[in-house]
């Protein structure tokens, strides 16, 4: 009987003590930030003597956990001290991590998968320092990123208030429509130059197939990732900043007086035999200015331009919250002063931005967030615009034609060829008499996200869903008009000695003509991630779908695929591991399309992989080399797309008809375009229009296909003092989209050229090829000499390209064709010095320009191709 109560007390000892051990497992929740109270990512939270029992912090810094009451919770993280609190009574356990003496490789990178542990990452991305990009005298973005960022190359082709530089991610990879890097502000795809810098928060760019096949088929040209400020809790905090900056002209030609002009000019045709545009008694009226009018000297860049510009930028934002909701509202102005004296129709630019971000904690496991932004501004240009003004001051020397004739007359450079070419009136005419262009520019951009944690089925699950709908519009309106034109003759009247004036071209008043243009934009995203540690073991996953529509509401014409939304759809996804932050394994995939590509030819699949190794991690190298924090090798190999074929190419697969116009009916010569005689060679009264092709289908047309192999190391030595990174990369883009230059007669195709001599057809496909290599990197070293910081940093980019098939005829002469040299590769004769005399002239190779007769002292070309005579064969 004893041995029965005894059994039925240990088992209900057994049932109790089980119970009593599931009521004292408790869950543990809190909040890890930094010394500033900024959330840390990535944080190993895990349970002493328990392996296996652990969690990391997600994007906000937060964790949870379930463990029993009296053990301890250990934080750690690369970089910082290993934290270790003891776990009594309390629910929420909150930590201020310190950094490490001997570490501060506590960066965060924000990737295709969200925001990152920089150690962590595998591929090939650069975090742009935003105090770099803040302290940049430009109104864009894209202006500040020449010799700031590695792997970026930025050129700026105009000087013009308001405009912005191209860019490229490693340089150009393709001859194609689109070489410009897809850029994503808070995940939705908009214009770098509309943000306004002090709203950005954090920028990084996307480089190798590793970091960018997520996006698919318009991953190929880099991604530029930009993540704007968003509101934190406590009290309202108030920023405001104005700034202003002196803008100059780096480089401006420089011309010689009337004087030197008119001594040179005769010197010229002195040594061709011929007579000289100027006696001595008018060079001496030059030199003296004695006659303005018929002999003027006008320093027509002097006159025009000032020496430099004073632009303002505004900036004011505040931010702030509780526990339930936080906020970041910002608003800033611009104002770009142009380079004319002229201050009635300068050129100018203005721009307001605005931005308000607001987070919601609608549960504790539920985050709301919203947002909604825009620009608005406005470009001012002199009637004509710039470009016309530019082109004068380039062509008009000191003694064209004086500012103003003496009686007040305008004077007018008359080419009888071109009576109506606007270039013939002076650069100051056109900057301040021919009226005054207006461009309005308005986009507003809203989004809504929801971050929904899903900790009560597996730690580390989360779903984050977004949607953008965007309004971009455009509207422009000219004022046109120029003064009465008039021209001198060249010698005084004989027998009054008044100047002759001969009118050119009447007075217009001014006219106004207007356009407008306009676009919407819709994103869908949903996002599903996982990510958790176990101990040594790192794990995490993405699946996301998205889909996007561009249509363009104003300005569509009669055309109705003009109305028709771009679209595109994809699914992607990416899986890691890593082991005790030393050995990496990165996969990626996507698999996007576009509707813009005929059925089959739709989707395509693009998948890429990473591995990176951490040898600092290695305990034999921490033992031998403890100066070494991060040794990271890595490499990454996949494939990347580019849909992008210009917005001219729709529907590329569906073929097009057009009507051939009739011959004018007032006899004058039929057009170009085409048409059928049935009558004399040069009679219009059997000439009759028709229909032809005007797009050929190309049912087989797809993207552009970018394989992209990556080979980098990232390093941190000394206690972080010098640390950066350095990459090798080699590109293959294959498919490139253009026009089929050469085709066999019995295609039945009509061949035209243009202007500059380029085959003209209406077939295009997939053909070009072109091969990128290159290298980038950049360092950074810091030191501290009491209570100063010393930093030093320095960046550069290295790549080249070549193409490797274009559709073109054979040449004999290689150096001819487009195959085997760079994208827009220049041409050129190669110069051999000057002709000493006549006899090196008999001696030289014929140099065959039709322009003029070689004379001793004019440039003696390179005949190239051996065959006596230099001339467009002998262009390299």
């Amino acid at each position: 009987m004893k041995r029965y109560i005894f059994l039925v007390y240990v088992l209900f000892s057994g049932f109790f003590t089980t119970m009593l051990a599931q009521e004292k497992t408790v869950e543990i929740t809190g909040l890890v930030t930094d010394k500033d109270n900024e959330p840390m990512i990535g944080v190993t939270v895990s349970v002493s003597d328990l392996p296996g029992l652990g969690t990391v912090t997600g994007i906000n810094g937060e964790y949870r956990i379930k463990m029993e009451p009296y053990h301890r919770l250990i934080f750690s993280f690369l970089g910082y001290e290993k934290q270790e609190i003891v776990v009594k009574d309390q629910k929420v356990v909150n930590v201020v991590m310190k950094e490490a003496d001997a570490s501060v490789l506590n960066e965060v990178v924000v990737t295709a998968g969200g925001a990152q542990q920089k150690l962590t990452v595998t591929g090939a991305v650069t975090s742009v320092e935003m105090e770099t990009l803040k302290s940049n005298p430009s109104g864009s973005i894209s202006s500040a990123l020449a010799g700031n960022v590695a792997g970026i190359l930025a050129m700026s082709t105009s000087g013009k208030p308001g405009s912005v530089s191209e860019f490229w991610v490693r340089g150009i990879s393709t001859f194609g429509a689109g070489t410009a890097a897809l850029v994503l502000v808070d995940g939705f795809e908009r214009n770098l130059d509309e943000i306004n810098v002090e709203d950005v928060e954090s920028f990084s760019v996307l480089k190798d197939a590793s970091e960018t096949a997520m996006y698919g088929s318009k991953g190929a040209n880099g991604v530029l990732l930009i993540t704007t400020k968003r509101g934190k809790s406590g009290k309202v905090n108030i920023n405001a900043k104005a700034e202003g900056f002196y803008n100059m002209l780096t480089q401006v030609p420089k011309f010689v007086d009337g004087y030197r002009y008119a001594s040179m000019a005769n010197e010229a045709r002195i040594t061709r035999a011929q007579e000289p545009l100027f006696q001595p008694d008018e060079l001496e009226i030059f030199r003296l200015g004695l006659d303005p009018d018929l002999y003027p000297n006008v320093d027509w860049m002097d006159l025009i331009l000032r020496d430099g510009s004073l632009s303002h930028r505004y900036q004011l934002n505040l931010n702030g919250g509780g526990n339930t909701a936080r906020y970041f509202v910002s608003a800033s102005y611009l104002d770009q002063q142009g380079m004319y004296k002229t201050d009635e129709t300068n050129a100018n630019y203005h721009r307001w931005n605005y931005r308000a971000n607001v987070d919601i904690d609608i549960t504790k496991e539920t985050l709301l967030k919203v947002g909604l932004a825009g620009s608005l501004s406005k470009q001012n240009d002199p009637g004509v615009g710039t470009t016309a003004v530019w082109t004068a001051l380039m062509g008009y020397n000191a003694i064209t034609a004086p500012v103003r004739y003496s009686n007040g007359y305008v004077p007018v450079k008359y080419e009888k060829d071109k009576p109506d070419n606007p270039d013939r009136f002076n650069p100051w005419t056109q900057a301040t008499e021919t009226g005054y262009r207006e461009n309005w520019v308005n986009n507003i951009q809203t989004n809504v996200s929801l971050e929904q944690k899903f900790d009560f089925i597996t730690q580390g699950l989360r779903l984050v869903a977004r949607y953008g709908y965007d309004t971009n519009n455009n509207n422009w309106i000219t004022r046109y008009k120029f003064p009465e034109l008039w021209e001198a003759e060249k010698f005084r009247s004989i027998a009054t000695g008044e100047i002759i004036y001969r009118r050119i071209i009447q007075e217009q008043k001014m006219k106004q003509t207007a356009g407008s243009d306009g676009s919407r934009n819709e994103f869908f995203e949903s996002e599903l991630h996982y990510s958790r540690g176990f101990h040594k073991h790192h794990v995490g996953s993405i699946l996301k779908y998205n889909q996007a529509a561009k249509v363009k509401t104003v300005g569509i014409g009669e055309d109705l695929k003009n109305g028709v939304a771009r679209r595109n759809q994809g699914l992607s996804g990416r899986a890691t591991y890593n082991w005790d932050h030393r050995y990496f394994v990165n996969f990626n995939f996507g698999y996007t399309g576009s509707e813009n590509f005929a059925k089959g030819n739709r989707f395509g699949f693009f998948p890429a992989t990473s591995v990176a190794w951490n040898v600092a991690q290695e305990p034999f190298i921490q033992k031998r080399l403890p100066w070494m924090e991060m040794f990271k090798i890595r490499f990454s190999y996949g494939k990347v797309g580019n849909d992008n074929l210009g917005d001219a190419n729709r529907f590329p697969y569906i073929d097009a008809i057009e009507t051939i116009m009739t011959a004018p009916t007032d006899g004058s010569t039929p057009q170009p375009t085409g048409g059928y005689q049935f009558a004399d060679i040069g009679s219009t009264s059997r000439y009759y229009g028709g229909i032809r092709y005007s797009q050929v289908a190309s049912p087989y047309v797809t993207w552009e296909i970018a394989i992209k192999a990556d080979l980098g190391i990232d390093f941190s030595l000394f206690r972080n003092k010098i640390s950066g990174s350095v990459d090798y990369f080699d590109e293959r883009r294959t498919g490139i989209y253009m026009t089929r230059q050469y085709l066999p007669g019995m295609v039945g195709l009509e061949y035209l050229k243009n202007s500059n001599g380029d085959v003209i057809n209406w077939s295009k496909g997939n053909v070009g090829e072109v091969n990128t290599r290159g290298f980038d990197g950049n360092f950074s070293f810091h030191q501290k000499v009491g209570d100063i910081n010393l930093t030093v940093r320095g960046n550069i980019t290295y790549n080249k390209n070549e193409i490797i098939a274009y559709d073109e005829d054979n040449s004999q002469y290689p150096y001819k064709m487009q195959k085997g040299f760079r994208v827009n590769q220049s041409r050129g004769l190669i110069a051999l010095g000057l002709f000493k005399d006549y006899d090196d002239i008999r001696r030289s190779p014929v140099q065959n320009f039709d322009s003029y007769k070689v004379m001793p002292g004019d440039i003696k070309y390179k005949d190239v191709n051996g065959d006596g005579t230099v001339n467009n064969n002998d262009r390299v």
